[in-house]
């Protein structure tokens, strides 16, 4: 059942992550005076508050903290938290309608994908310990259309599991540019699409691959990979993570489980396409 958990996951994430790359979640904060980064750090941690830059660097682990001071200092001087969240919920609906089509948002297919969904994440409704950024997504209102609500549902559960990956990092001895080289080190995504996107520099990064290098993570390569050790360990924090990440897919079953990806399938290729076709060339 955990391998099913995570193909459950796996298959739906589009679904969710959708709105870090939709055009429309872009204009949607520009319009409110917020850059790219700022518009991301804010939309994605507008549930905890105004908290400090220090909380977001917390919770979001493998950001540069200066990336993510500067956006939120400049996200909470030039707007609040409830004008964010109202940004990115309208252009999560721009986003889908746009890209799925009416009859897509309209059909009975959606609104039972969102009614399955959605009975996951209320599984672990109150499952708020060591999950801060969960628990903040948990906390705010559930929509009342079947498209949105299957979105908001997979925005729980991704981060009900990427606060459990968080833990299974930290516990691991893994700081979060380390995270990050670990990523690059599967195979998964480009060491410099991580090393860019999340604000590091290349002294920073190749400062951190020698550290790691030095623990017998990564091999003496010009492109590290892990070394038998390195392997077993971010094996092992995959594990945690996906044991750790189970319970709401655990509820729903093989049979309810498989029902849902196959009702995902078509709507999460279609926004992978569309915004994310980096993610289908991995998983070719």
């Amino acid at each position: 059942m955990i391998k099913t958990a995570r193909d459950t996951w796996r298959v739906l994430e589009p679904i969710h992550g959708m709105i870090y790359f939709a055009p429309e979640a872009a204009a949607a904060y520009k319009a409110l005076g917020l850059s790219y980064h700022a518009g991301y750090f804010a939309s994605r941690s507008a549930g905890l508050g105004t908290v400090p830059a220090s909380v977001v660097i917390a919770t979001f682990y493998n950001f540069n903290p200066r990336l993510v001071t500067d956006s939120i200092s400049t996200a909470w001087a030039t707007t609040d938290p409830a004008s964010v969240l109202a940004a990115r919920r309208t252009a999560a609906d721009q986003t889908l309608r746009r890209v799925l089509g009416h009859d897509a948002v309209e059909s009975p297919e959606i609104a039972r994908a969102a009614t399955l969904l959605r009975e996951a994440a209320e599984t672990v409704a109150d499952d708020f310990t060591g999950r801060p950024l969960y628990a903040a997504h948990a906390a705010l209102p559930w929509p009342d259309e079947p498209h949105l609500v299957l979105w908001h549902a997979q925005t729980l559960l991704r981060e009900y599991r990427g606060d459990a990956h968080v833990a299974a990092l930290l516990t691991a001895g893994l700081s979060g540019i380390e995270a990050l080289i670990t990523h690059a080190a599967t195979g998964t995504i480009r060491a410099e699409t991580l090393r860019t996107t999340r604000g590091w520099s290349e002294a920073d990064w190749y400062n951190a691959v020698d550290g790691l290098r030095e623990r017998d993570w990564l091999t003496e390569a010009p492109e590290p990979t892990f070394t038998a050790l390195g392997q077993a360990r971010r094996a092992e924090i995959e594990r945690v993570t996906d044991e750790n990440s189970a319970k709401p897919y655990i509820h729903l079953g093989e049979s309810r489980c498989a029902e849902l990806q196959a009702l995902a399938k078509p709507y999460s290729r279609a926004l992978a396409e569309e915004l994310m076709p980096w993610l289908l060339a991995r998983k070719s």
